[in-house]
Formats: structure tokens, C-alpha cells, sequence
């Protein structure tokens, strides 16, 4: 008998486990015990955000980061991880589409999407706002040290001077280099013209001499350090590091600047679409919009969020330019021809 009522005791405590369990215990607000993998570029995000997320709605966000669009698309595409939501940029969004890894939002679960402006809505690469709601926005340019520099920055051939030779950063990233040498000689930035992808190839070797180094979210730190007179650099790293040193402004040059978006996507391989989808409203909420926008300097699409700014930062051009005067183009996918620019990148990169 005593055996009996042991195996009892021990079947309801078994039961009433599961019973939390299923239920969301653990203190959830929503009654949901789940768990997300977020899926972001470095030093992207306040991370006390995730933190109340995770507060809010007892889901556990495991977070892991890619540097450039290439290595996100690559891991992607390989496997093994379960993404639920991820950052990419305009052209990648457009190729993660052609290529069927994403979902369609439901858009009626997205109750903040009312405060993106519509400047950053049915986009080239999302006509209908089907698979992504914007993140994030800014420009490509220069950022130099003033101490160093004593001529105008206002061309990218600023970053081909022989004066700063081994005094010069440029970013580790495929597409956003080509597109600096390709502006640089007047071409777009999405040529599909072997001819002139070879002539910004031919840019960019010459340029390796006067190249410090070739780097990724590291450069921001070494520039603060005056570590170099200058580097490529997109706008919200730019923002960053002129905020932790004075001597350091940005300059869109004349011959035009990569206007570029990023956004939340939900890939083929979630795992948990409904909690993926109240992660990117969660980050669409103006609170939480703004918390993103102070802590990491990129400019934001959250009209609600741009409003509470400060207003310094709501004023200053080169965080938010005038888009209808900005000389500029959007990056599209070129997945048709990637083979020639990992070849022409490869090259580059080899050269001495």
C-alpha cells in the first residue's frame, strides 16, 4: 500500500509539472513558453530591449550576429540553425524573396507598423510589404579625423589621396566597397557591366598601398583611438564614433552615397512565427524604437520614435538628410552576376 500511494504521489507531482509547463509557467504574462533565435548585425541593438522582451512575454531570445549581409545569407543558407527573425539589407531581402527563404508577415499582427513612415514602406525590394518591416536607414560616406585631415572631404577620392597613405580603413564588405570605387569613377552601384565592375576592381587594387587595413565593426573604435585619418563608414557607425570623439565628422561625397535600408524578416526555417512576429512588433513600438535609435546612432524609420528624439540629433544632416536633395542609390540584389564580384573581391583581396 505504501508503494501504492508513492507511485501516486510521485504521478501527480509529474502531472502538475507538465501542467505548468504547458501552461507557460515561470511568471509569463501571455501564458507562452517559448524560445526565438535572433538573427543581427554587431552592436545593433539595446540590448536591455531583449531584456524586456523577454519580460514581457516570457520568451527567451537567444541572439547571435553576422557582419556583413554575405555571411548572414551564407550560414542561412546552410542550415543547422533555426532563425527566427534576422536584419538584412535592401538587395539581400530581395534575394532572400526571389529565393523562397522567407514567410509572409501577417502585417494585422504588426499593430506599430502604423508608425513607419511611408518613405520606408512597399520599397523596390518589398513592393507590398509582405515580408519585412524597416529597422533601420542611412547613407554611406567618409569619416575623417579633422586633426589630420585639413582639406575638404567631399569626394571619394578623398580615400585614394597618396598623403594618408597606410592612414586609411575601408570595410571588409564585398558589395559596400566595389560600390565606393564604382561611384567613385561616376558608375552605378548595381552595374551589371563586366567592363566596369573590372575598372573598380583596378580602383581598388591601386587603392591596397594607401590601405591600413580592411575591417568590420573594430574600425569604430580604432577611429575614435585616431588611429587613422580615415575610413569609409556607413552613417549610424558614423554617428557613434563622432559621438565618442569630437575630432571625428562624416561627409557624404558629391559623387553620390549608398542610400540603404535594413529590416525584420521572418526566414523559411522559424521555428515559432507567432512569437517571431511579436519580437518585430515589440521592436516597432516608439519606446522601444527610440531606445534602438539612442543606443546604437542609425537613423530610424519610426516616425513616433523620431519625434521624441533629441532634437540635435533629429537636426543633424548627416543622421537625417534631406532624402529629396540627397544624390543616391539603393543597392538591388545582383545575384545573377554574384559570381563575378566574389571573383573581382577575391582578386582585391590578393592583391599587394
Amino acid at each position: 500500500m505504501r508503494e501504492i500511494k508513492k507511485t501516486i504521489a510521485i504521478f501527480l507531482i509529474l502531472a502538475a509539472i507538465f501542467s505548468l509547463t504547458a501552461c507557460g509557467g515561470g511568471g509569463s504574462k501571455q501564458g507562452t513558453s517559448s524560445t526565438i533565435m535572433v538573427f543581427n548585425w554587431v552592436d545593433y541593438i539595446d540590448e536591455s530591449v531583449l531584456e524586456d522582451f523577454e519580460e514581457e512575454y516570457g520568451i527567451k531570445v537567444n541572439y547571435d550576429y553576422f557582419t556583413t549581409n554575405e555571411e548572414m545569407y551564407v550560414k542561412l543558407k546552410a542550415g543547422g540553425t533555426s532563425y527566427d527573425v534576422i536584419f538584412p539589407s535592401d538587395y539581400m531581402i530581395a534575394r532572400l524573396v526571389k529565393e523562397d527563404l522567407l514567410q509572409k508577415i501577417d502585417i494585422s499582427k504588426i499593430t506599430n507598423f502604423e508608425h513607419i513612415g511611408d518613405t520606408f514602406k512597399s520599397l523596390n525590394y518589398d513592393p507590398d510589404n509582405e515580408y519585412s518591416v524597416a529597422y533601420m536607414w542611412g547613407t554611406t560616406g567618409i569619416v575623417y579625423n579633422t586633426t589630420m585631415v585639413d582639406e575638404p572631404v567631399d569626394s571619394w577620392n578623398m580615400l585614394w589621396n597618396p598623403k594618408y597613405e597606410k592612414n586609411i580603413f575601408m570595410l571588409d564588405s564585398q558589395r559596400d566597397s566595389i560600390a565606393v570605387a564604382l561611384m567613385k569613377l561616376g558608375y552605378s552601384l548595381n552595374t551589371r557591366d563586366e567592363a566596369e565592375l573590372q575598372e573598380a576592381k583596378q580602383e581598388l587594387i591601386k587603392q591596397r598601398p594607401l590601405v591600413l587595413s580592411y575591417g568590420g565593426d573594430e574600425i569604430k573604435d580604432k577611429m575614435i583611438g585616431g588611429e587613422a585619418a580615415m575610413t569609409m563608414a556607413w552613417s549610424g557607425d558614423a554617428a557613434y564614433m563622432r559621438w565618442k570623439n569630437e575630432d571625428l565628422a562624416y561627409a557624404i561625397p558629391k559623387e553620390g552615397t549608398n542610400l540603404w535600408f535594413d529590416a525584420m524578416v521572418i526566414p523559411k526555417t522559424s521555428r515559432n512565427k507567432e512569437a517571431a512576429e511579436k519580437f518585430i512588433n515589440f521592436m516597432t513600438d516608439p519606446d522601444n524604437a527610440l531606445r534602438n535609435a539612442e543606443y546604437i546612432g542609425y537613423s530610424t524609420p519610426n516616425l513616433a520614435a523620431l519625434e521624441m528624439l533629441d532634437e540635435e540629433i533629429r537636426n543633424d544632416k548627416a543622421a537625417y538628410p534631406d532624402m529629396d536633395s540627397l544624390k543616391s542609390e539603393v543597392c538591388e540584389d545582383l545575384s545573377d552576376i554574384i559570381g563575378v564580384y566574389n571573383r573581382i573581391w577575391d582578386e582585391i583581396k590578393a592583391s599587394q
